[in-house]
């Protein structure tokens, strides 16, 4: 069992995988870059494409070569998921206190998980098959059970939770923890602002998700509880949601702009 343990950290902590792992770095800096240029289609009103990483994806499959580009998003993802995963398992040196190491483990671990499900999505897209409705079929399937409108709703409870703390640790500039930025002030300065307005925009749409869930457990309602793209397209349909939509979508753009330079200054 150790010498699994052992073999599995040495996978993840290879040069392929750091490589690898950068490479997804940039991968969901452009799957957010996408999600916000079709966030500004929807707020133009010009698109009904999805405002997800579903829409995203099928607008890079679109494109020539668009699947040979998804598997290598795929790639990528799925190392970033490796590196994570060690992160989860094995990471803790140096940290002493013990809520501080599950803090760390957790984040890590839940961290893995996301680019694990992006490259399902990119792998489903690059063979042709959707991937939607998943928020609303699992919503659906627990509000049929006992308590279940109670459990959905404390779901989106904690989604709007965390997304107060990733805005706040967004705007406190926490992400500058793990990387390791040039010395020149221009450049720190550009990541920072780009690191916090990107934070706090992904933040505020993991905010609205979380209130979709919550309304979809209030209403009895699974349809409610569906994404990203949902929230976001509901957002444009509040009076100066347009605006506001478009001040998100700059947002998320800014994020996209700032996981480039994480790719190249996160310590990996």
């Amino acid at each position: 069992m150790t010498d699994a343990a052992g073999t599995a950290r040495q996978v993840a902590k290879s040069r392929p995988v750091k490589v690898g792992a950068r490479i997804g770095l940039v991968a969901y800096g452009i799957t957010y870059l996408l999600i916000a240029w079709l966030a500004l289609q929807v707020a133009f009103g010009s698109s009904g494409e999805q405002t997800d990483q579903n829409g995203a994806f099928q607008t890079i499959a679109s494109e020539p070569f668009g699947q040979v580009l998804l598997w290598i998003l795929v790639v990528g993802f799925v190392a970033v998921a490796l590196w994570r995963l060690e992160q989860a398992v094995f990471a803790t040196a140096g940290v002493q206190d013990q809520k501080e190491q599950i803090k760390k483990r957790v984040e890590a671990g839940a961290r893995a998980a996301v680019f694990i499900g992006l490259a399902i999505i990119a792998a489903r897209t690059a063979m042709g098959a959707g991937e939607q409705g998943t928020g609303q079929e699992a919503a659906g399937g627990v509000l049929g059970w006992p308590g279940g409108q109670f459990l959905v709703g404390a779901v989106g409870l904690v989604l709007i939770a965390i997304a107060v703390v990733k805005a706040k640790h967004g705007w406190e500039k926490k992400f500058l923890e793990d990387m390791d930025l040039p010395s020149d002030q221009h450049a720190r300065t550009v990541v920072e602002r780009l690191g916090q307005v990107g934070s706090v925009a992904k933040a505020v749409a993991l905010g609205l998700i979380g209130v979709l869930v919550v309304v979809a457990a209030v209403q009895f309602d699974a349809s409610k509880a569906n994404g990203l793209d949902p929230a976001l397209k509901g957002l444009a349909g509040q009076p100066f949601g347009m605006i506001l939509l478009a001040i998100v979508a700059v947002g998320l753009a800014a994020y996209g702009v700032f996981c480039f330079f994480d790719a190249k200054y996160h310590r990996v």
